[in-house]
């Protein structure tokens, strides 16, 4: 007899939009009178691991909306990679539920996460549904056309630049911003739709796709600022050398190190800092001024994509739909259709997990430092609707009269 129970996880960075594909997998589940409990479990994996888990079928459908309208992670997320003993304790504490469908949201690690649990259950012939949705504001899922996630962070950042810009025309200098994406370039070259004007910045777009050489950094820099008395930089945190070393490791004394040993880039200002003293110590521009986004662009309140809420809800509803009418595990997938459309599928999880995106060579342009139209295309259905404006003063110059 069928235990009608199903868990749904949330892992990795939270976004803006993760809890639409929670509620999404809890109302959907609920539709279904083969379903008797939605359980969630709290941090992600780990939760699973500690038994850690709320019944969600005991939640209001107001509260679950408004839920779904906030941005990070509601159940609580978690940084642990698990390897083939960690999934093997997570599916004894689903068997001993007798958890029928699992539902883990998030990226490149999750799904990878999934994969491991439905082939053990599949090793100890317990019939387990495992069904990976997807999210991350990298935007580096591979089969996927784009993630849930990444439209809002591409929002937040095309709008900040904007933002930038408009200062930096003000006060004209240097500006040097560091974006997430440590592989994968997307997120950054998404400040390239803050342009609205010619001369608008940013004027350089650096991406982990390609190569990058402080001095021809600065040399490009240098040739910006000398035609326009200004310049406005985008700087993925991912950027590295010929070698392959990240930046930040060549021109950090100290680094510091995640729980995976990888080289610690986001939620620390060190790399804009250290390529602005590039800049200060090189060219002699006395007005050089760095950011970093870090944390800001993951769930920044108040800036969604109203195409990313929508596509997030349905990815959850379809995962549910996949789990109880189909036979087979999988990874949900976006896929674009027409102007503007997306269908959805669920691909083999072998496909998807571990597996990481990035640019196409075609979504760069060949200076290696903007993006091109493709990109632009690509990028602005997803931005949503309601994008603020900015308007500039027409030159309406007037005489002189001291000749000064």
């Amino acid at each position: 007899m069928s235990s009608g129970k199903i868990l749904v996880a949330q892992g990795g960075g939270p976004t803006a939009v993760i809890n639409q594909s929670l509620v999404g997998v809890v109302l959907e589940a609920r539709r279904h009178l083969g379903i008797r409990r939605v359980y969630g479990a709290h941090h992600g994996v780990r939760g699973i691991v500690n038994e850690d888990f709320v019944d969600l079928t005991q939640e209001t459908r107001h509260n679950l909306e408004g839920v779904a309208a906030t941005p990070a992670a509601a159940l609580g997320s978690t940084r642990d990679k698990p390897d083939l003993a960690y999934c093997q304790e997570m599916f004894k504490v689903l068997k001993a539920h007798e958890i029928e469908h699992f539902f883990n949201i998030g990226g490149n690690d999750s799904s990878d996460t999934v994969r491991i649990v439905a082939e053990e259950a599949a090793k100890a012939g317990y019939p387990l549904r495992c069904i990976h949705i997807p999210k991350t504001i990298d935007n580096d899922l591979v089969l996927n056309d784009h993630t849930p996630g990444f439209p809002s962070a591409a929002r937040f950042v095309a709008q900040a630049f904007a933002g930038a810009n408009l200062d930096n025309a003000a006060l004209p200098g240097v500006y040097v911003a560091v974006v997430m994406g440590r592989h994968a370039g997307f997120l950054t070259a998404a400040s390239a739709l803050g342009r609205k004007y010619p001369d608008d910045g940013p004027h350089l777009i650096y991406l982990p796709e390609r190569t990058f050489v402080v001095d021809k950094f600065v040399a490009d820099v240098k040739a910006v600022y000398e035609r326009l008395g200004r310049c406005v930089v985008a700087v993925s945190e991912g950027i590295h050398d010929a070698s392959g070393q990240p930046i930040l490791a060549q021109l950090a004394k100290v680094l510091e190190r995640d729980a995976h040993g990888n080289v610690q880039l986001s939620g620390s200002g060190a790399l804009a800092d250290l390529l602005c003293e590039e800049i200060k110590d090189k060219l002699k521009i006395k007005r050089v001024r760095g950011d970093t986004f870090g944390y800001l662009q993951r769930s920044f309140l108040g800036c969604v994509s109203d195409v990313d809420q929508r596509e997030a809800r349905e990815v959850g509803e379809k995962a549910v739909q996949y789990a109880l009418w189909g036979s087979a595990s999988g990874s949900v997938a976006i896929k674009r259709t027409g102007q503007y459309a997306v269908n959805y599928e669920l691909l083999p999880l072998q496909a998807v997990a571990g597996k990481t995106r990035t640019m196409e060579d075609e979504l760069i342009a060949a200076s290696g430092t903007d993006v091109t139209d493709a990109f632009r295309e690509y990028l602005r259905p997803l931005l949503g609707s309601g994008l603020p404006d900015a308007f500039r003063l027409r030159p309406n110059p007037v005489a002189k009269v001291l000749g000064r």
